[in-house]
């Protein structure tokens, strides 16, 4: 199943598929709730996902579509490289993580891989992760735990993770875009998460989120 919001790519990657005997393309979808709700009715073997979708993102619908349909192996699709994507989206449930700028051959690979129950991540994104990893090994700053985080902040994350911009969420807590910004960077430093998918990764987990 194939789970990307633009329309020529989901149709180049169906015809890709079309090519290879043992892969049927099953279902697709356009956005994040319609990715749970066909991978739900669909169960299918493997789901190739976006994270940047709308209506739900891709980060927020994986946990969804691990909890309606388990045993689909989930393949991430995506222009992002960065550390914060990586480590959420593989926190979230993906098991496995390839770059749209990718050849063919390596979908093609990470696919097969992934189907065969293997993890899969594209040769740059490992070489970041491990990077991101023997960094942090020695990091001295512990994160706070959630219980620490003021009703203030707290609220912010959900609003900011429900993909609020600073001045939405500024009218809507009676505070100014400064403020909100202030509190954005305090919730990184104090949460050691340096991006906003991770921020919606972190929200997600501790229920701050629901559907």
């Amino acid at each position: 199943m194939i789970a990307e919001d633009h329309t020529i790519l989901r149709e180049g990657l169906c015809a890709l598929f079309a090519q290879r005997p043992d892969l049927v393309v099953v279902g697709e979808a356009s956005d994040g709730r319609e990715a749970i709700r066909c991978a739900e009715e669909l169960k299918p073997d493997l789901l190739l996902l976006d994270l940047s979708m709308p209506r739900t993102n891709g980060l927020e619908a994986l946990q969804d579509i691990k909890r309606v349909s388990p045993r689909t192996r989930v393949l991430v699709l995506t222009v992002h490289k960065t550390e914060d994507y990586v480590f959420t989206a593989l926190k979230a449930g993906a098991d496995g993580y390839v770059l749209k700028d990718s050849t063919a051959a390596e979908l093609l690979l990470a696919v097969r891989s992934v189907l065969d129950g293997e993890r899969y991540l594209a040769p740059p994104i490992a070489s970041r992760v491990i990077s991101g990893y023997l960094g942090t090994r020695d990091d001295p700053s512990p994160r706070l735990s959630f219980t620490e985080l003021s009703t203030r902040e707290r609220e912010v994350l959900k609003l900011i993770a429900e993909g609020y911009r600073n001045r939405e969420i500024g009218e809507y807590l009676c505070i100014s875009p400064k403020t909100v910004e202030k509190h954005r960077a305090n919730l990184m430093e104090k949460l050691q998460l340096h991006s906003v998918p991770a921020l919606t990764a972190y929200a997600i987990e501790k229920g701050l989120i629901t559907q």
